[in-house]
């Protein structure tokens, strides 16, 4: 259950309301409970490697207004879009990463993190995190990938699908955990295509519905419109 109210003429402090809420009501019905307030920000990390197309939709959202967040930094394997990036006002931070320097990488990054990130957004990082890194941000991590998994495994999946003929692509956002690929789902969407697309015209539509079905993910976290059970999640969109 999720409720949400207002509360202008509120004479207590947040900490009385809490102490009240879990004496009167919480306890009396032993509920598991959190209490957030929408006027509170939610610190926000965005991690990208090459592909800009996920991580530009969430920076033209928030500079309209669009994202309940502040965004602290962008971190990236590669160099590529610090200019872009910087044109937001956001600080962008390069920390490359091999397989043989990936614990100094997550080091580095859970640093830059410390104290600065309440959520973080995997806006196509082609990194896999290790458990280490994951266990610092238990279902505040949002990772967003192409439908076709577990079919299309591994590389070109685009050219894989066209070779099947599929006839719908889409894409899945959900809360990065150790299984990879296999947390729990928050947002997926859609797009019939047919024979006729290119390989080129079926990536451009993935990468539309990506960036669509991410910024959703992102916003209904932002809004805390979600509860994580199990390995599900309900969304209040």
């Amino acid at each position: 259950m999720r409720v949400e109210f207002q509360t202008p003429h509120l004479d207590v402090s947040r900490p009385i309301l809490e102490r009240i809420f879990g004496e009167a009501v919480a306890a009396r019905y032993e509920m598991d409970w959190q209490m957030t307030y929408a006027a509170e920000p939610k610190k926000m990390a965005l991690m990208v490697s090459k592909y800009d197309h996920a991580l530009l939709e969430l920076l033209w959202r928030w500079s309209r207004g669009g994202l309940h967040a502040d965004i602290t930094m962008v971190i990236s394997n590669h160099p590529d879009m610090r200019d872009n990036v910087e044109l937001f006002g956001v600080p962008y931070h390069h920390v490359p990463v091999t397989k043989e320097t990936r614990a100094e990488a997550e080091a580095q990054i859970l640093d830059l993190f410390d104290g600065q990130t309440d959520v973080i957004v995997l806006a196509r990082y082609m990194q896999i995190l290790t458990d280490h890194f994951v266990n610092h941000y238990p279902h505040r991590i949002i990772n967003i990938h192409h439908s076709f998994l577990p079919a299309f495994i591994g590389a070109r999946p685009y050219h894989q699908a066209a070779e099947r003929g599929v006839k719908l692509i889409g894409a899945t956002a959900h809360y990065v955990t150790a299984d990879l690929d296999e947390g729990p789902i928050i947002e997926q969407d859609v797009i019939r295509v047919t024979h006729r697309h290119t390989v080129e015209e079926l990536k451009e539509l993935g990468q539309t519905i990506e960036r669509i079905v991410l910024a959703r993910a992102v916003k209904w976290h932002l809004e805390d419109r979600i509860i994580v059970h199990g390995n599900k999640t309900v969304a209040f969109a």
